[in-house]
């Protein structure tokens, strides 16, 4: 089987057996804060497991995209060289939430290997937990295996060296649960023992299936309650079991990887196939181009970083195989021809994908550039054969150099690095980055709310609803007493729950003697909680209340949730078709609105998005809902909210044939409503990702009278009419620049007649000529200029100057080429500011300083004289 009809099987089989076909979420958890990225099947599915979220299905199937680099699960150095380490990777699943359990998650199993893909059974053993005797006896009694064929396995302790760890947790508290797995014998040919063994980790015994029965909930203090729905959540890595159906035992020999690479190989001009770099490549393309179509840019923080990391990574192997110029965007084509089951996301995304990666390679280009300049001086300024690891690690962390690089380059002047030192900085920042991206939670402190409420609110601002939960403190209470805060629960509201980035509503619950004033207001799964403070009376479950939405809050957030509309459609035609959103905050004041797009926008087109979106807000076009399934959506051609999940029947929202969106949110009736649209600001938050700040209605009017009256207050300073003060500004400039360049000659020439005066007061030290002088309140921009002079001036020395404007010190040192043997300009400078609170460097002929303590200058230079005496 090719990788794409055992994908389809694995759904076909399934999909007969009752599970709904489920698509792979996002690589990128957007409602999960507690992951890096996506890395397990389960993940889109872990609210219905915690009971926070019901769906109209109790068993699904899935093919997953997951992404294990970074954090705790991050192998990235492996990847490439071993035969089943991955950054991406696919991971089948068939899950049950609350439907079957151990028997039938066995059978399903069993069947789709024995029957389906017709593996030997002689070929398959399996493990299960060493106290679970309820699986061992269906494996045994049931399906027949063989005692010697079924291995308990233990929990990982110091005596059971050897043994794996066979029971799941979702973290250390929440659901959990003993595992089942299913290994396949690659045969005697291949090192290796049984799982349990001391030789487990070798080749031979590969886990291709995973069960997890999802049995307990583990509590803060350890304590195992049994779930009352227990569930099943399996994966089979998609890689591992092609590998075995077409008869190779390494994952990069299947059909997947081998077009990857064979493509790679063409574009590198490369013959060897079986060259390591060729597979590390074949493997990041997968990861890279899937991660930035689902929204991780390549930056500097956090996802980001990953991203980045993982591009260079590849890029590094491409300069190993002698790449000339940008290569691996060139590979998203042949990805998503080969994947084409599955990349419908990625090919939509094409261009955005293919321009990020281009632009980070050109980048990583510059970076080497960068890096090799700081090496060279790092080399130059070295004493003894070995550069040290906090040099190499700073090479590689700040600037992107890797280690292996900056080795070469080391090897060829015979340099040794310190690896050891190296290794410890690296293993420092993976502590720091590990506790940094602490993804992480206890899932028992999640609120739990069972009861539905009916949203009321597209047409109406008020209306009565009884009490049905009452939650403080995180517990279910049955009265609410005044003075306590609390998150109420009505069968039905106006209130809207915060969601598509638009936040929740504002108002009061009143009764005839109690009101609790709502501050905020989320969704709860099925339920819409009111979060506030009881200010008078008491309320009990089962009140009835009457709920008053603030209409002001609402009437604005519904009018800055409308432009995000029109916004988004503006910047798709403005700037291009690759523009998506990639969040939004929708609130009554103002609001945020993040876009993908690699440049600035230029104030040209940020005049054409607002008129734009002007112009729609004044032919008044109706604002058209209607509920449709979500396939009938997607042939409408209704955009996405980015991070927003959406169910069979989706809400989709239209203004006139300008936008045509999915979103929960309230709106205004036409877009008229609007009355005016004004950008406060554009700028970038992340690469490839924008960020525009705009206003709406009356406070677009107050910011463009506040803009009226600063250009006023301008059009007054330059003593001219707003029309003129352009022209009058510009000739205000004009002057200002010639009158800097007439400056900027004169105390050249000044500077000229000091360092001809200062020249001649010079002493004479071994044979060199030395200056060290103290100036009052000289243009720190001009020391360099005077150093160069100075130099030239001697012949051969060394010129120390310092200069305090206030409490900040400057500090210059220059060395005549033929003493940068005995003193270097760098370390001096480096030494005596330190006197004068400051740090500094530089090359050993040239070297600069600053610090904030002026009263300690004058022992800084005395400093300067007694070190460069003691050198010379």
């Amino acid at each position: 089987m090719t990788t794409a009809e055992l994908r389809n099987a694995f759904f076909d089989f399934f999909a007969q057996n009752g599970h709904q076909v489920v698509s792979s979420s996002s690589l990128v958890p957007h409602n999960d804060p507690t992951l890096l990225f996506t890395n397990a099947g389960m993940n889109q599915f872990k609210d219905l497991f915690l009971g926070l979220e019901t769906r109209d299905y109790s068993r699904a199937v899935s093919s997953q995209r997951c992404v294990r680099a970074g954090g705790k699960h991050n192998d990235l150095d492996n990847v490439g060289y071993t035969a089943r380490h991955h950054t991406f990777f696919e991971m089948l699943g068939n899950f049950s939430f609350g439907d079957y359990f151990k028997r039938d998650a066995i059978k399903y199993a069993w069947k789709f290997l024995t029957e389906v893909l017709q593996l030997p059974t002689e070929k398959l053993l399996v493990t299960v937990y060493e106290t679970d005797d309820e699986a061992y006896n269906i494996w045994k009694d049931e399906m027949g295996l063989p005692e010697e064929k079924i291995i308990r396995i233990g929990d990982k302790s110091p005596e059971k060296k050897f043994e794996s760890d066979n029971f799941w947790a979702m973290g250390d508290t929440g659901p959990c649960g003993p595992c089942s797995e299913i290994f396949y014998d690659h045969g005697e040919h291949i090192w290796g023992g049984v799982p349990g063994s001391p030789e487990e980790d070798g080749d031979r015994f590969i886990e291709i299936w995973n069960l997890v029965f999802m049995q307990f909930n583990r509590q803060a203090d350890g304590e195992m309650l049994p779930l009352p729905k227990p569930s099943v959540d399996t994966g089979m890595g998609l890689e591992r079991i092609s590998a075995i159906l077409q008869g190779v035992h390494s994952n990069y020999e299947i059909d997947v990887f081998q077009a990857l690479i064979k493509q790679t190989a063409e574009l590198l001009g490369v013959t060897d196939l079986e060259n390591k770099s060729l597979r590390v490549i074949a493997d990041h393309i997968r990861s890279c181009a899937f991660l930035i179509a689902d929204g991780a840019m390549p930056s500097n923080e956090s996802r980001g970083y990953v991203v980045r990391r993982i591009i260079r990574r590849a890029v590094r192997h491409g300069y190993k195989l002698g790449a000339k110029d940008t290569f691996f965007y060139k590979l998203v084509a042949k990805l998503i021809e080969v994947m084409s089951d599955v990349a419908g996301e990625l090919k939509a995304k094409q261009e955005i994908v293919e321009r990020a990666l281009k632009a980070e390679e050109e980048q990583f280009a510059r970076t080497l550039s960068r890096g090799m300049d700081l090496l060279a001086d790092a080399l130059t300024n070295l004493e003894g054969k070995e550069l040290d690891g906090e040099t190499v690690f700073k090479l590689y962390d700040t600037y992107g150099f890797p280690a292996d690089l900056t080795a070469d380059v080391c090897r060829e002047r015979d340099i040794e690095i310190d690896q050891a030192g190296f290794e410890a900085a690296m293993a420092e920042q993976k502590k720091r980055a590990q506790e940094a991206s602490n993804f992480g939670t206890d899932y028992n402190q999640a609120l739990k709310i069972v009861e539905e409420s009916e949203f009321t609110g597209y047409n109406k601002l008020q209306d009565e609803a009884k009490v049905v939960a009452i939650y403080a403190q995180g517990e279910s209470v049955e009265s609410l007493a005044a003075d306590t805060d609390a998150v109420i629960v009505l069968s039905h509201t106006p209130f809207y729950g915060e969601s598509g980035g638009q936040a929740g509503d504002l108002g009061v619950l009143q009764a005839a003697a109690a009101e609790f004033v709502v501050m905020d207001t989320q969704k709860y799964d099925k339920a819409i909680g009111h979060i506030g403070k009881l200010s008078a009376g008491s309320i009990k479950v089962g009140d009835t209340l009457a709920a008053v939405v603030d209409s002001d809050n609402r009437i604005e957030s519904g009018l800055n949730h409308s432009v995000t509309h029109l916004l988004h459609a503006a910047l798709r035609q403005v700037l291009g078709e690759h523009v998506t959103q990639k969040g939004s905050l929708v609130k009554a004041d103002y609001l945020r609105f993040d876009f993908s797009h690699f440049e600035g926008v230029t104030h040209a087109q940020l005049v054409e998005v607002e008129a734009l979106v002007n112009s729609q807000i004044r032919a008044n076009h109706e604002v058209l809902t209607a509920e449709m399934s979500l396939e009938q959506a997607k042939e409408k051609g209704a955009m996405a909210l980015f991070g927003e999940k959406y169910e069979g029947t989706v809400r989709v929202v239209t203004m006139g044939d300008f936008s045509i969106e999915l979103c929960g949110g309230t709106h205004v009736k036409r877009t008229g409503d609007i009355g005016l649209f004004s950008i406060i600001s554009e700028g970038g938050i992340a690469a490839g990702v924008r960020r525009i700040e705009a206003v709406t209605g009356r406070k677009a009017l107050n910011h463009i009278h506040a803009q009226q009256s600063q250009l006023g207050q301008i059009a007054s300073l330059l003593k001219s009419d707003v029309a003129s003060s352009t022209d009058k500004l510009q000739a205000a400039l004009d002057k200002t620049k010639a009158l800097e360049k007439e400056l900027s000659q004169l105390k050249d020439k000044l500077n000229a007649a000091a360092s001809a005066d200062m020249a001649g007061s010079a002493i004479e030290i071994n044979g060199a000529k030395v200056l060290i002088k103290l100036l009052d309140s000289a243009d720190p921009k001009s020391l360099r200029g005077m150093v160069d002079e100075l130099k030239q001036k001697l012949g051969s020395g060394v010129v120390v100057l310092g200069t305090a404007n206030g409490d900040k010190v400057s500090l210059i040192a220059g060395v005549t080429k033929d003493l940068t043997a005995k003193v270097k300009a760098g370390p001096l400078i480096g030494e005596i500011a330190q006197i004068v609170g400051g740090k500094g460097g530089g090359r050993p002929d040239m070297a600069q300083a600053g610090g904030n303590d002026a009263s300690q200058l004058a022992a800084a230079l005395d400093k300067a004289n007694e070190l460069v005496t003691a050198q010379l």
